[in-house]
């Protein structure tokens, strides 16, 4: 069941089980000043349940400062939900991604069923930072951080408090959940896993996927599944293998039944074409997901 959850005093995390495409975890940081908000949803009806539960949660303060985490719709396509006055804050490459996105208007049958976004329009950031940036709301302090490099995406931002040692790490974390990268890179969020466990965060909120209560634990399994995509890749690559006939060689093992595991298609795609001259294609990579999946991929939004 979706619901918000108090991590700790004023922060708030809004999860969406279990996790699967299009359904995203978000959050909130709240003061007696406001709100900062941490990523949207991707349709409106799950927008405006958002935003009603935390309304209710704060006794309507408003919204004056969001965070997107990068680019992807489940995560920003609610920004033009938002009141008018609400600044905007994001990577540079995710501003640009999301005035670029084309499947804000019409998502092409690759989902089933396929995702009625319902009347949400390209709302950007109106503030873009490359690095750091501390965002202030009373006495609460935000570090939105870039961790230098593509990983998930070229974008990628965390939310880290570190008076109450929370870290929101957007994409850069699944839990329970295959991990995506394949508009980023395989060895970028493979160092990306260092980089977040330095924070040395008491809570985390993943990107998909519950709470998270042993990071170490949750990015090992990533650093495992990661290297799997590495040698997948060099092997399909050596034997001459398409991605999808590679991803058709690759023992899954622990990750066999993680929702989503189609997805070893698109993070070979990635991964091709981070170490070839493999020229990556966004529609025909998912194409070929749909083809592993034997069908269109599921989704529940």
């Amino acid at each position: 069941m979706t619901e918000l959850v108090e991590v700790t005093d004023g922060v708030l995390a809004w999860l969406q089980p279990d996790g699967s495409w299009w359904l995203n975890n978000a959050g909130a940081v709240c003061d007696a000043e406001g709100t900062i908000l941490i990523d949207t949803c991707a349709t409106e009806t799950r927008t405006r349940k958002l935003l009603a539960a935390l309304a209710r949660a704060t006794g309507d303060a408003p919204i004056r400062l969001a965070v997107n985490t990068h680019l992807h719709g489940d995560h920003t396509y609610g920004n033009s939900l938002l009141p008018e006055h609400t600044m905007l804050v994001s990577h540079p490459a995710t501003r640009a991604g999301i005035l670029a996105d084309p499947i804000i208007d019409g998502c092409p049958p690759f989902w089933s069923p396929v995702p009625d976004w319902g009347n949400v329009t390209r709302r950007p950031a109106n503030v873009t930072v490359t690095d750091r940036l501390t965002l202030h709301s009373g006495d609460r302090r935000v570090e939105v951080r870039h961790p230098g490099h593509a990983a998930h995406t070229l974008g990628d931002l965390v939310a880290w408090l570190p008076d109450e040692r929370v870290l929101f790490t957007g994409d850069l974390v699944f839990h329970q959940v295959t991990p995506l990268v394949f508009m980023g890179s395989v060895e970028g969020a493979l160092r990306s896993l260092d980089w977040l466990a330095a924070f040395e965060p008491g809570h985390v909120v993943p990107g998909h996927g519950p709470l998270v209560d042993d990071l170490s634990a949750v990015l090992a399994t990533h650093e495992r599944y990661y290297r799997l995509i590495q040698d997948a890749a060099r092997a399909g690559l050596r034997d001459g293998l398409t991605p999808l006939d590679a991803a058709k060689a690759c023992d899954l093992g622990e990750f066999t039944d993680l929702p989503d595991a189609e997805r070893v298609v698109l993070n070979l795609h990635r991964a091709y074409a981070d170490t070839s001259d493999f020229e990556f294609n966004l529609i025909t990579a998912i194409t070929d997901a749909v083809e592993f999946n034997g069908g269109p991929l599921h989704c529940a939004v």
